[in-house]
């Protein structure tokens, strides 16, 4: 009847296994970082908060975290390199006092320092720990519809003298930013007359696979 439509032989679902492969692409805002631009401020070791904006599917990797270094704060500043609707966030710790205990995200304000973040943020979330990086914080959509730097503020934990982060998923739209009038300048004044008349001559090279 309607209840073996499914088909799932014996071991693998496939569904499952798609709706996993879905599930990792809505999150694959880490691919729209400008890297060279990323800051994470009082991480211990240089570098180290880039390391936890990677793909969904590798988010347990325990070898990579970022841990604060003078005390529990972290600061993400996060430029993207084009416009980002934020959908969703998800902040995986160890199970234990290094979890940060709340998040604050803060819009458009590039190079944010920790003096900075004593400004009301766009949204304050009290996080749960999350040792396997299954919770989803909900954005307020219509407040992050156009994010181009993204901060995000980690001031407390659950109690530990330092916080650790292994895996921040950002889950969202992205758009191209409208820069591309300088390219369209540069292929005018560079195009070949030459080219346009062998385009002519021999249109279906095209199609020559």
């Amino acid at each position: 009847g309607a209840a073996m439509a499914h088909g799932h032989g014996p071991g693998r679902c496939r569904c499952c296994g798609e709706e996993a492969a879905e599930r990792g692409a809505a999150w694959g805002l880490y691919l729209r970082i400008d890297r060279q631009r990323l800051q994470c401020l009082n991480e211990r070791r240089e570098g180290s908060g880039a390391t936890v904006f990677r793909p969904w599917e590798e988010r347990g990797d325990r070898s990579q975290f970022v841990e604060s270094d003078d005390d529990e704060e972290l600061l993400f500043n996060i430029p993207f390199t084009g416009s980002v609707k934020l959908k969703g966030v998800i902040v995986m710790g160890e199970d234990d006092g290094t979890h940060p205990a709340e998040m604050r995200l803060f819009r458009n304000i590039p190079h944010m320092s920790f003096d900075d973040a004593a400004k009301e943020p766009e949204q304050t979330f009290s996080l749960s720990r999350d040792p396997l990086g299954e919770l989803e914080y909900p954005t307020k959509i219509a407040r992050f519809s156009n994010v181009y730097h993204l901060s995000m503020h980690f001031p407390k934990n659950f109690g530990a003298e330092t916080t650790k982060i292994f895996y921040i998923g950002l889950k969202g739209e992205w758009t191209e930013a409208h820069r591309h009038e300088v390219t369209i300048c540069n292929y005018e004044a560079s195009a070949n007359p030459a080219d346009h008349k062998l385009e002519q001559i021999t249109p279906q090279t095209h199609f020559i696979s």
